[in-house]
């Protein structure tokens, strides 16, 4: 028997998960869970509850901390989240994985994208069919694959699916840090490229709202009195603008400014909203700097106040050492199944940042292949939804039979 052979019989056995898989994602697709639905993500939940059922894992249902934001008029608003879902099983394993992608989605309830579609036998069009739900169902059908083996006592897992990804994971970024501190290694499922390549080094980012308050008077009658914090907000966007280049490949984009009202009152109030990219911890603090010192130069202005909101959510995930050794480990066995595992860097960011600056190794792109995502042009490709499933499955079998390399074990302090 080769190698791959003793693990094939559970690999086979999920080819027939293909059309209940289907279904389902068809299904969930159709629920709305938009970050800030917490009736949508409820319902989500439910749903996601009763497939994982089968698992029977030790399942928890996590309440998140509020959050703030900036509002539109500069008011600081809370900001609710819905519930973090958390699945255990075999916490004393000599292997521990932690498995993780998000609930949520970036079409709000209000969206007109709300119904999935087939667009030809391979390719399904709908609201988070790659970005994430697809991702969950490759989670799920890899570890039903792997309970059903005989190498599920050699590896415990934990599964966390969060509902506050797509906003910055602000809600559950300190249990992620505090669950990848206990793993060995990790896997996240957010989709891989249409193609199957992967997200390597990733940048890391920050959002930021500059907070301005100015002095309101009548533009007619006393607009010599009055100071303007569009005008500031102005000032300021430029300093932000300028920064570009200035600091190694960090980007700073304004994204929104909101503030202002009637054309005949100067406006006492407004909001600039950036964020800031950067590929490692030297840009970073680099970045902070100036914009502490664009923060100081716009407090400069007479009878104007400049408060700075917002950080760093995601730290730069860089390719090296323990992590560019399971990208390597899994190109490996991805062979056993015919399959060219690839990667590239990216710019974009998810919570495989954060876990990488917990200290665990993660390949954050396991999930199914597609793209569009973000737009109602969203889809999966249909084969990819085994095939992803397969692949992971694998990863888990490989790593439950003690097989584990030793430079992804983690080392007791």
């Amino acid at each position: 028997m080769t190698e791959y052979a003793k693990f094939q019989p559970w690999l086979d056995w999920l080819d027939q998960r293909y059309d209940e898989t289907l279904d389902r994602l068809k299904s969930w697709s159709a629920i709305n869970s938009g970050t800030g639905n917490i009736d949508g993500l409820d319902r989500m939940r439910d749903a996601i509850l009763d497939a994982f059922a089968e698992l029977d894992a030790k399942t928890a249902i996590i309440d998140l901390p509020d959050s703030e934001a900036v509002a539109a008029d500069g008011s600081i608003a809370p900001v609710r989240y819905g519930k973090l879902l958390h699945f255990s099983k075999r916490p004393q394993a000599p292997v521990r994985v932690l498995l993780c992608i998000h609930y949520d989605t970036v079409f709000a309830i209000d969206s007109p994208f709300q119904t999935p579609r087939l667009i030809d036998e391979n390719t399904l069009n709908g609201p988070g069919v790659a970005d994430a739900k697809g991702g969950i169902l490759t989670i799920l059908n890899a570890l039903s694959a792997l309970e059903r083996s005989p190498f599920a006592n050699g590896i415990g897992w934990e599964v966390i699916l969060n509902p506050d990804e797509e906003t910055g994971s602000i809600g559950s970024a300190p249990f992620l840090a505090e669950h990848a501190r206990a793993a060995d290694f990790g896997m996240l499922y957010e989709p891989a490229l249409e193609d199957g390549t992967l997200a390597g080094a990733r940048k890391g980012s920050g959002n930021f709202s500059v907070r301005i308050k100015g002095r309101a008077a009548h533009a007619g009658r006393e607009f010599h009195a009055g100071r303007s914090a569009m005008v500031a907000a102005s000032d300021c966007v430029m300093r932000l603008d300028q920064l570009n280049g200035k600091v190694g490949e960090a980007t700073f984009n304004i994204g929104k400014i909101d503030g202002g009202g009637p054309v005949n009152v100067v406006p006492d109030n407004a909001v600039v909203r950036f964020n800031v990219r950067v590929s490692n911890h030297f840009e970073r603090h680099q970045a902070e700097n100036e914009i502490a010192d664009v923060i100081a130069a716009i407090n400069q202005r007479d009878g104007i106040m400049a408060e700075l909101h917002g950080q760093f959510g995601r730290a730069p995930k860089p390719m090296a050492g323990r992590t560019k050794a399971l990208f390597e480990w899994v190109r490996e066995l991805g062979h056993d199944l015919d399959l060219d595992i690839a990667w590239k860097p990216t710019g974009g960011c998810c919570d495989g940042n954060n876990l990488a600056e917990a200290g665990l190794p993660n390949i954050d792109t396991l999930g199914v292949r597609g793209g569009l995502i973000h737009s109602d042009q969203e889809f999966v490709k249909l084969d990819s939804l085994i095939e992803r499933a397969k692949l992971s499955a694998l990863i888990l079998m490989k790593a439950g039979s003690g097989d584990l390399p030793d430079a992804l074990k983690k080392t007791e302090i």
